[in-house]
Protein backbone atom coordinates (compact mmCIF):
# COMPACT_ATOMS: atom_id res chain seq x y z
CA UNK A 1 0.00 0.00 0.00
CA UNK A 2 1.04 3.63 -0.85
CA UNK A 3 -0.62 5.00 2.32
CA UNK A 4 0.52 3.94 6.02
CA UNK A 5 -1.25 4.59 9.32
CA UNK A 6 -0.96 8.84 10.69
CA UNK A 7 -0.40 9.64 7.32
CA UNK A 8 -2.06 12.66 5.93
CA UNK A 9 -4.22 12.28 3.04
CA UNK A 10 -6.35 13.92 0.29
CA UNK A 11 -9.39 12.52 -1.95
CA UNK A 12 -8.66 12.55 -5.60
CA UNK A 13 -11.88 11.31 -6.59
CA UNK A 14 -15.60 10.93 -4.80
CA UNK A 15 -17.99 12.89 -3.67
CA UNK A 16 -15.57 13.86 -0.68
CA UNK A 17 -12.85 15.16 -3.38
CA UNK A 18 -11.03 17.68 -2.07
CA UNK A 19 -10.78 17.11 1.38
CA UNK A 20 -7.76 16.15 3.56
CA UNK A 21 -7.38 14.03 6.64
CA UNK A 22 -5.32 11.55 8.72
CA UNK A 23 -5.18 8.05 8.10
CA UNK A 24 -6.56 6.16 10.82
CA UNK A 25 -6.52 2.69 9.82
CA UNK A 26 -5.27 0.70 6.70
CA UNK A 27 -6.60 -2.66 5.61
CA UNK A 28 -4.71 -4.27 2.69
CA UNK A 29 -6.53 -6.87 2.18
CA UNK A 30 -9.60 -5.18 1.07
CA UNK A 31 -7.57 -2.43 -0.57
CA UNK A 32 -9.16 0.80 2.12
CA UNK A 33 -8.37 2.92 4.20
CA UNK A 34 -10.14 4.68 6.88
CA UNK A 35 -9.61 8.65 6.67
CA UNK A 36 -10.63 11.00 9.35
CA UNK A 37 -13.98 13.22 8.23
CA UNK A 38 -14.21 11.59 4.84
CA UNK A 39 -17.10 9.71 3.67
CA UNK A 40 -18.89 10.44 6.99
CA UNK A 41 -22.42 8.28 7.36
CA UNK A 42 -25.35 8.71 9.30
CA UNK A 43 -26.14 5.44 11.68
CA UNK A 44 -29.21 5.47 13.91
CA UNK A 45 -27.93 3.67 17.57
CA UNK A 46 -30.60 2.19 19.34
CA UNK A 47 -29.82 2.49 23.74
CA UNK A 48 -28.79 -1.01 24.48
CA UNK A 49 -28.37 -0.79 28.21
CA UNK A 50 -30.16 1.18 30.79
CA UNK A 51 -28.52 5.01 30.75
CA UNK A 52 -26.77 4.53 27.20
CA UNK A 53 -27.34 7.30 24.68
CA UNK A 54 -28.94 6.61 21.42
CA UNK A 55 -29.63 9.16 18.43
CA UNK A 56 -28.52 9.60 15.99
CA UNK A 57 -24.26 9.37 15.31
CA UNK A 58 -21.95 9.69 12.45
CA UNK A 59 -18.94 7.77 11.72
CA UNK A 60 -15.96 7.71 9.19
CA UNK A 61 -16.58 4.59 6.60
CA UNK A 62 -13.66 2.57 4.69
CA UNK A 63 -12.39 4.58 0.98
CA UNK A 64 -10.44 2.87 -1.72
CA UNK A 65 -6.83 3.54 -1.35
CA UNK A 66 -6.79 4.40 -5.03
CA UNK A 67 -8.98 7.24 -4.49
CA UNK A 68 -6.73 8.78 -1.58
CA UNK A 69 -3.39 10.43 -2.26
CA UNK A 70 -0.50 11.25 0.35
CA UNK A 71 0.03 14.61 1.24
CA UNK A 72 3.80 15.73 1.53
CA UNK A 73 4.44 17.10 5.59
CA UNK A 74 6.99 19.53 3.92
CA UNK A 75 5.86 20.75 0.61
CA UNK A 76 2.20 20.70 1.32
CA UNK A 77 1.29 18.70 -1.78
CA UNK A 78 -0.09 15.70 -3.12
CA UNK A 79 2.53 13.27 -4.28
CA UNK A 80 3.13 9.27 -4.94
CA UNK A 81 5.96 8.43 -2.74
CA UNK A 82 9.17 7.14 -4.70
CA UNK A 83 10.99 4.38 -3.07
CA UNK A 84 14.83 5.84 -1.65
CA UNK A 85 17.84 4.87 0.41
CA UNK A 86 18.70 7.68 3.35
CA UNK A 87 22.47 8.19 4.42
CA UNK A 88 22.17 5.44 7.22
CA UNK A 89 21.07 3.00 4.31
CA UNK A 90 17.72 2.31 5.10
CA UNK A 91 14.61 2.49 2.62
CA UNK A 92 12.53 5.16 3.05
CA UNK A 93 9.84 6.79 1.13
CA UNK A 94 10.58 10.22 -0.50
CA UNK A 95 8.10 12.98 -2.12
CA UNK A 96 8.43 13.30 -5.53
CA UNK A 97 8.07 16.90 -5.51
CA UNK A 98 10.23 18.20 -3.52
CA UNK A 99 12.57 15.28 -2.71
CA UNK A 100 11.97 15.48 1.11
CA UNK A 101 11.97 12.29 2.97
CA UNK A 102 8.22 11.55 4.35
Amino acid sequence: MHIKTNDTAIVIAGRDKGKQGKVMSVDPAAGKVLVEGVLVAKRHKKPRKQGEPGGIIQKETPIYASKVMRVCPKCNKPTRPAHGVNKAGKKVRVCKKCNAEI
